[in-house]
């Protein structure tokens, strides 16, 4: 008899459940750079000592946010087969903190803090990439 009941109660609740969906509820879901390729990219990217600035692109069908960029600084000396023990290069991880609807951009920009002292010993070769970024689903 116990057993009989359990089974209404629980019949009735997945039925009302399944009739009335929650409206309100949404989802964040954090993702790495594994599938970052594939829902968003990066365009109209510049690269200078001073600054770093492009665009962020949503691919996905989500609204993205969080999204969070890897600035490698590599520094590349003029001599390679005698490099000096003093490598100012660099990584930064900066977050974009807008929402980014499906199929938009935002612009975004980055300038070293502080900033990289003036050498003549050689160059840096700086690289962006989205490794990071979260997902919307509402």
């Amino acid at each position: 008899m116990i057993l009989l009941r359990f089974a209404l109660i629980m019949s009735i609740v997945l039925a009302v459940g399944l009739v009335i969906p929650p409206e309100t509820a949404t989802s964040a879901t954090p993702q790495i750079a594994d599938t970052a390729d594939q829902v968003v990219g990066l365009r109209n990217v510049t690269a200078k000592e001073d600054e770093v600035a492009g665009e962020v692109v949503n691919n996905s069908q989500q609204t993205l946010r969080d999204v969070q960029v890897r600035i490698l600084y590599s520094w590349r000396w003029s001599n390679e087969f005698h490099p000096d023990t003093d490598d100012p290069g660099r990584t930064v991880y900066p977050t974009i903190d807008r929402e980014i609807l499906p199929g938009q951009s935002t612009r975004f920009s980055y300038k070293p803090s502080p900033p990289f002292p003036a050498r003549k010993d050689g160059y840096f070769e700086i690289t962006v990439k989205v490794v990071g970024f979260t997902q919307v689903y509402r």
